[in-house]
């Protein structure tokens, strides 16, 4: 028995281009969050320390950690730049995953595929080489078919409009 493969409807290429550049902004912004996140990871447990910035003795300063048991006493003054990051990282994979989403329900892709698109915000460096690999994909799709033009509906002769009546 032969597995058919669901191709993406000739209505929806419109929304797929667009879907794809909200997609490559989406996987750029989460993959560099996502390095960012991974040096502050780096520095807080390799090196123990955390950064700070608008400190009262400067810009920005690397804090130590606090010892076990005493964090809620160990209150740094300024902007916590490592808690930032983790937070926006986590608000910006959300926005990644939504843009999969969109991308991934008009192509008809296997849900095993949206997965794969999903790891790209969790895996380091992994959503630059999709990004560039899905817009590949994509638009090579797009331009076979139809050219992925706005225009769903195939182009009709004079011809044929003007016997079904239409002028």
């Amino acid at each position: 028995m032969e597995t058919m493969v669901l191709q993406p409807k000739p209505v929806d290429y419109p929304h797929i281009r667009r879907a794809l550049s909200i997609y490559k902004v989406t996987s750029v912004i989460t993959g560099v969050m996502l390095l960012l996140l991974c040096a502050v990871m780096v520095m807080k447990y390799a090196f123990g320390v955390q950064l700070f910035l608008f400190t009262p003795d400067g810009f920005a300063k690397f804090e130590p950690l606090a010892p076990e048991g005493i964090e809620a006493d160990f209150a740094p003054a300024g902007f916590d730049l490592f808690k930032a990051i983790l937070i926006a990282h986590g608000w910006f994979y959300v926005v990644y995953l939504i843009s999969n989403f969109m991308l991934w329900s008009p192509m008809r892709w296997s849900f095993m595929r949206f997965l794969l698109l999903a790891l790209g915000g969790v895996i380091p460096l992994m959503s630059f080489f999709l990004e560039v690999r899905t817009a590949r994909e994509v638009n090579a799709f797009l331009d076979s078919h139809n050219g992925g033009s706005a225009e769903a509906e195939p182009q009709r002769s004079s011809t044929e409009s003007i016997t079904e009546g239409n002028v």
